[in-house]
C-alpha cells in the first residue's frame, strides 16, 4: 500500500508525541504544510525550532480550518471536547483521528455527534516515554511501535484506511481492535502496571533512604512511575472502569498470594511463580 499523502496537516498538542509525529511526516515527504496548534507559544516555537511545524496557530478552530488530516495529540481528557469544538471547522473532507490511551469513551461520543459515515477515526500508538515537550521529539519515535487503530462499522472506510496508512508510514504496525476491548487490555498492560509502578516507589521511599539497595529489577519496574502525573490523572479517569475491573482483581490475586504466604506453603509459592513465568512468556515472547 502507498504512503499517504496530505495537502495540509494540523497537529493539536505538540508535546512529545505530537512534535515527532510532525517529524516523521515531513520526513517520510507525507505532507506538504504541518501546521501546529497549541495552547502555549513557547511550545509551538520549540515544535517549530526542532523542525516538527512549517506553521504555527494558538486558536483550534482557526489551525485545523482547510486541514486535510486532523491529529489530535493533546492529553485524554481534552479530546472530546477538542473533538466537539472542532467538528463544525473541519473541512468536510478531512479525517481526523488521536492519540490517547484510552478509546471507549472519545469513540463513542465521535459515534454520537460526529456525522456518518464517520471520519474520526480513534487511533492509539504505543510510543511513549517518560521524558516529555516537544524539544525531545525524535523522528523514529513511532518506528517499530505498535498503534491500535479503532475499528467499527460506522467509520467511513476511506478514513480509515488512511489513519491505517499514516502510522505504517511513520513505522508502526497496526492493529485494529474494537474500543471496549482496547479499554480492557490497556488497563491491564499498561494503565494498572503504571498503578503499581507509583505504588512501588512510595512503599519503597516510605521504608527511609533506600538508593543503596536498589537493583536494576526495581529501576525497571519503576521508571515508568517517572511519567507526568497530570497524563496518567487523565488516563485513569477516562478508563476508570476497566481499571478499576483491573484493580479488583489484582487485589484478589494478591489476596490469594497472601494466604499460601502466610500459610508457609512453599510448593504454592513455587506454583504461583511458575504461573507467571509461562504468562509472561505468552504475553511477550510467543
Amino acid at each position: 500500500m502507498a504512503p499517504p499523502h496530505f495537502e495540509r496537516v494540523a497537529i493539536v498538542g505538540v508535546g512529545l508525541l505530537g512534535a515527532s509525529l510532525g517529524l516523521a511526516i515531513k520526513a517520510n515527504a507525507l505532507a506538504d504544510c504541518i501546521m501546529g496548534v497549541g495552547r502555549r507559544q513557547s511550545s509551538l516555537d520549540q515544535a517549530k525550532a526542532v523542525g516538527a511545524l512549517n506553521e504555527m496557530s494558538l486558536s483550534l478552530r482557526e489551525g485545523v480550518r482547510d486541514a486535510d488530516l486532523v491529529v489530535l495529540a493533546t492529553p485524554a481528557a481534552y479530546i472530546i471536547p477538542a473533538l466537539d469544538e472542532i467538528r463544525t471547522s473541519c473541512a468536510p473532507h478531512a479525517i481526523v483521528t488521536d492519540v490517547a490511551s484510552t478509546k471507549e469513551a472519545i469513540c463513542n461520543h465521535a459515534q454520537a455527534t460526529w456525522p456518518t459515515p464517520r471520519r474520526f477515526v480513534g487511533s492509539h500508538p504505543m510510543a511513549g516515554s517518560e521524558k516529555f515537550g516537544p524539544i525531545h521529539g525524535r523522528v523514529d519515535f513511532y518506528q517499530d511501535t505498535v498503534c491500535l487503530v479503532e475499528n467499527q462499522p460506522d467509520l467511513d472506510p476511506q478514513a480509515h484506511q488512511q489513519v491505517c496508512a499514516l502510522w505504517r508510514a511513520v513505522g508502526a504496525r497496526v492493529v485494529e481492535v474494537e474500543p471496549k476491548q482496547h479499554d480492557a487490555m490497556l488497563a491491564r498492560t499498561s494503565h494498572l502496571p503504571h498503578v503499581l509502578a507509583a505504588v512501588m516507589a512510595d512503599l519503597a521511599v516510605q521504608q527511609g533512604d533506600v538508593r543503596a539497595v536498589i537493583g536494576n529489577g526495581f529501576r525497571d519496574f519503576t521508571r515508568i512511575a517517572a511519567s507526568r502525573p497530570e497524563v496518567w490523572r487523565d488516563i485513569c479517569v477516562t478508563n476508570h472502569a476497566a481499571l478499576s475491573d483491573s484493580v479488583q482483581e489484582l487485589v484478589q490475586a494478591l489476596n490469594q498470594f497472601d494466604e499460601v504466604l502466610r500459610t508457609e506453603d512453599a510448593a504454592a509459592v513455587e506454583a504461583f511463580f511458575a504461573r507467571g513465568n509461562v504468562a509472561r512468556r505468552k504475553a511477550v515472547e510467543e
